[in-house]
């Protein structure tokens, strides 16, 4: 496989995993393009992304470019003469750079396809109940994840799934997936299937801030699984005596009478009912200024 080449591109830690199976399985990486440096925290320090990380490591070729049509930069990349670009969890490729590469430009996605198109399909198909999802390798083209198939994988999602627990689970199996899809490519053993495109596609927009605040009108099954489909990041949220507060983990209980839309004490436990008095127990908790907890831990010298 040496003898092929590859771009990578990617930003967070999901695309690191896919990268490392890149080197070791030896393949040829020209250069990673990552995003550009942030500056992060109180004292505004420079942080790298968990990509350029580990490109750094491996002493592979950086591209961090503000603009992606830019002319200097599409000069660079064309220069690397490339023959697959391979993108997981970045940005939307301008079709100047979609089509350079021989082989074409695919990309990795944590759904399976045409469902949960978008930048957010682990934490949607959690809040939303599913039963099932996996990844999907698919040829990139001008539209938002509607290329041609190439290999997916189902994963049963488990009873008591995070956000957290299911990105980590489709890191190892995303990244087996794109070894297969990638050699499929490059020995010419490769069969697409056209994506069936729907209105009744089930969608994976990105998850905002002001999306976060916890719905008291949810009911307590869809809290529990709005509040897992979030956690650990960016994490539900309500607002208790001007202070955020967080709800990493929850699970089911019996109708406590307490406060409406206030998290209260009852047993050692630490309790939210909804607006139609159903309860939920919060198992998992971080306050504003502070670390996240377990709700057994918290209560024993903190308040809310």
């Amino acid at each position: 496989m040496g003898k092929k080449s590859i771009v990578f591109m990617g930003t967070p830690v999901f695309s690191v995993e896919c990268l490392k199976k890149l080197v070791e399985q030896k393949f040829n990486i020209l250069g990673v393009i990552t995003s550009t440096d942030k500056q992060r925290g109180r004292g505004r320090k420079i942080s790298f992304s968990p990509v350029k990380e580990y490109a750094l490591s491996k002493n592979i070729k950086i591209f961090q470019p503000p603009n992606l049509k830019s002319e200097e930069f599409i000069n660079k990349i064309k220069k690397l003469n490339a023959d697959l670009f391979v993108v997981v969890a970045f940005r939307m490729l301008p079709k100047i750079l979609i089509g350079l590469p021989k082989e074409g430009s695919i990309n990795l996605h944590a759904s399976l396809l045409p469902n949960y198109r978008g930048a957010a399909p682990i934490n949607w198909v959690i809040i939303n109940g599913e039963n099932n999802t996996g990844v999907t390798t698919f040829f990139i083209n001008e539209k938002i994840d509607e290329g041609n198939i190439i290999d997916t994988k189902k994963i049963t999602i488990s009873e008591n799934e995070t956000a957290g627990s299911l990105h980590d689970k489709l890191i190892i199996l995303g990244s087996k997936i794109l070894i297969k899809s990638i050699k499929k490519i490059f020995t010419k053993k490769i069969k697409v299937i056209q994506q069936k495109i729907g209105s009744n596609d089930k969608k994976a927009p990105k998850i905002t801030k002001e999306f976060c605040q916890i719905n008291l009108e949810l009911k307590s099954n869809q809290l529990i699984r709005f509040i897992r489909g979030l956690s650990p990041y960016p994490g539900a949220r309500i607002i208790q005596n001007n202070k955020i507060i967080k709800i990493l983990n929850a699970t089911s209980s019996k109708n406590i009478k307490g406060g409406k839309g206030k998290i209260f004490h009852f047993k050692n436990k630490l309790i939210l009912n909804n607006n139609y008095k159903e309860s939920i127990e919060i198992t998992e908790i971080q306050v504003e200024g502070k670390k996240k907890m377990l709700t057994k831990d918290f209560i024993k010298g903190n308040t809310l």
